[in-house]
């Protein structure tokens, strides 16, 4: 069985302690993944031009994709992936060289572009699509194509985006632990 981490040329993926990668998962290059992360069934993260890192507690769900810019005479730093933590992604979310703050919510099939930057605390709701270079200010709900703020996030909203989070890694140990029970 072929693993879900990757080399790419002379990178290969890094992972802290505790992380979850499904095996029906893809995870190649330059990718930093820091404890506590999960990713979920079907993912795909290249950090093959550019580098992608997820922060502590962060989770991709399903069938989401994840890529890099490449460095160019143009742009000399290209556009790196960056995911802070506490982050939750949710379902097949399509995140390509943004920069994510930490205790954010992307809401399911977000697409969000090259040079986007999520503040920390931010809800954006699903479908909605960030387009290049946007920024989206701490503590407010984000919905639409193109995406517009929307209302300032209440205090129950706040707590919900570490809930979230916290859930998620929950949930990450329950599959490691099952998974350490059924290796020989």
């Amino acid at each position: 069985m072929k693993t879900a981490l990757r080399p790419y040329k002379e990178m290969f993926p890094q992972s802290g302690l505790r992380v979850m990668v499904d095996p029906s998962s893809v995870v190649v290059g330059n990718v930093i993944m820091e404890d506590d992360v999960s990713i979920w069934p079907l993912v795909a993260i290249r950090g093959d031009v550019n580098q992608v890192r997820i922060g502590a507690r962060s989770n991709i769900q399903d069938g989401s994709v994840l890529h890099v810019t490449h460095r160019s005479a143009a742009n000399p730093e290209g556009f790196p992936l960056i995911i802070g933590e506490d982050v939750t992604v949710g379902h097949k979310a399509m995140l390509h060289g943004c920069t994510i703050g930490d205790r954010v919510l992307v809401g399911m099939g977000a697409i969000l572009l090259d040079g986007v930057i999520v503040e920390n605390d931010v809800m954006i709701g699903a479908g909605s699509l960030v387009p290049p270079g946007k920024r989206l200010e701490s503590g407010y709900l984000y919905l639409g194509s193109p995406v517009k703020q929307i209302r300032p996030l209440n205090q129950k909203e706040i707590e919900g985006l570490l809930y979230s989070a916290n859930n998620y890694v929950g949930w990450k140990n329950d599959y490691l632990a099952e998974a350490s029970q059924t290796q020989p």
